[in-house]
């Protein structure tokens, strides 16, 4: 029984590659439109499944970078569009805050973040532009530099009088640079305002991509305390959040509760919790995400139904000649979903193929344009899934052009 199932599973795909073959060489540009139109079909599946999960993965990767354990927020972490984007800052009293978490015995270190933004000019640029500023206590491990140097601590708070001197030194990231075209030792103008600008200039001590890759756009660093004094909040000390790192050995799970039961005018999130709660903030956002998926598939399918209908159709003549001749209509229909099955696996093997290179220059885009690394990310079951959609909506198609040539009398298919 099974020798006779794989006799004629041959010669079902043999037959219908001869005629695939006769087809491509009767009409090449056509079949070969349908075998593009089927790839772009999976490519456009491939990528935007890559962008989501590479969107989620990317948010994983940068707060787990920051090496913090938990995050203090003051209600909701709400993301602004302001100045070309960041956090908007709702936590106040961020300095004591944070002195008053670094007391207990179980967390190692409270920093306070803020995330503003600011009116940067250069010599070179001459017309100032908002950038996002970021205000940090410290530099450290947390702030990576790749050129230059860290920034020297927070002198100026001086224990919450801000009568310190001023470092005036700042670090930018390379899409920074290339704005305002300036360098490592060159100095800028920042400040919360216009004339706040033109009163504070800030020496560039170092390069570093930290907070452009968190925020996905230009960032300009410096210490928090001269952030506050730029932007005329040293009164309020409004920081987006308070990051944590609990003591070795220490369980994070444990002291979350502990924090939120003393303090539950807050929020105290893991990173992943954290993640989500900023997630949550874009639903208009990630709906749209949602949609263009949909529309991607629904226009993948309805694209894969079209071609591999418009292609049987092409050939009814061919069928109804071979009806003619006596072949049944059991197997001719057999026969079309072979072909629409080598097409299908043609057309979504060539979208799987050629999904790493688009991959690769769609990443390029990203970093270029929104400073992320590695957004587009694939897995196999990605490769696994859009291959077999190809295939499986092919054979559909095929088949139910094939049952409708089936129904339609010879002489009115050599017509």
């Amino acid at each position: 029984m099974f020798s006779s199932l794989g006799n004629s599973l041959h010669r079902l795909l043999r037959t219908a590659g001869s005629l695939t073959v006769a087809q491509f060489r009767q009409r090449k540009l056509r079949l070969s439109l349908a075998i593009i139109g089927i790839a772009l079909a999976v490519l456009a599946i491939t990528l935007l499944a890559g962008t989501g999960i590479g969107v989620l993965e990317t948010g994983e990767q940068q707060f787990d970078a920051a090496e913090r354990d938990l995050w203090v927020t003051a209600g909701e972490t709400r993301i602004t569009s302001a100045g070309g984007g960041g956090f908007e800052n709702t936590l106040y009293d961020s300095r004591n805050l944070s002195t008053e978490l670094e007391s207990n015995e179980e967390i190692s270190n409270a920093i306070p973040l803020a995330f503003d933004t600011v009116y940067v000019r250069s010599n070179q640029s001459g017309s100032f532009n908002t950038f996002i500023a970021t205000g940090t206590p410290q530099g450290g491990p947390a702030v990576h530099v790749t050129d230059g140097d860290q920034i020297q601590g927070d002198p100026h708070y001086a224990n919450g009088t801000y009568d310190g001197e001023m470092t005036n030194e700042v670090l930018i990231d390379e899409e920074t640079a290339r704005e305002l075209n300036v360098s490592v030792g060159d100095s800028i103008n920042i400040g919360g305002s216009l004339a706040a600008a033109r009163e504070h200039e800030f020496t560039i001590v170092g390069m570093t991509p930290t907070f452009e890759q968190m925020l996905g756009t230009p960032t300009v660093t410096m210490p928090l305390s001269e952030l506050h004094e730029v932007t005329g909040t040293t009164q309020t000390e409004p920081a987006t959040f308070i990051t944590i790192t609990v003591e070795d050995g220490t369980t994070v799970e444990a002291v979350q509760r502990d924090l939120q039961e003393t303090y539950p005018e807050y929020k105290i999130r893991t990173n992943q919790e954290q993640l989500s709660a900023i997630l949550q903030e874009q639903v208009l956002l990630l709906a749209a995400a949602g949609v263009l998926v949909f529309l991607a598939l629904s226009a993948g399918i309805a694209l894969t139904l079209s071609l591999l209908s418009l292609v049987i159709h092409q050939q009814r003549q061919t069928f109804g000649a071979l009806t003619a001749q006596g072949i049944s209509s059991s197997f001719l229909i057999a026969t079309v979903i072979g072909q629409g099955l080598i097409i299908g696996t043609l057309g979504g093997g060539i979208g799987v193929l050629l999904t790493p290179l688009a991959v690769t220059v769609l990443n390029h885009l990203a970093a270029v344009i929104v400073g992320f690394d590695g957004l587009v990310q694939t897995a196999p079951w990605i490769y696994v899934g859009s291959l077999g959609i190809a295939i499986v909506i092919g054979t559909v198609a095929a088949a139910i052009a094939g049952w409708k040539i089936s129904r339609t009398p010879p002489l009115e298919l050599l017509q």
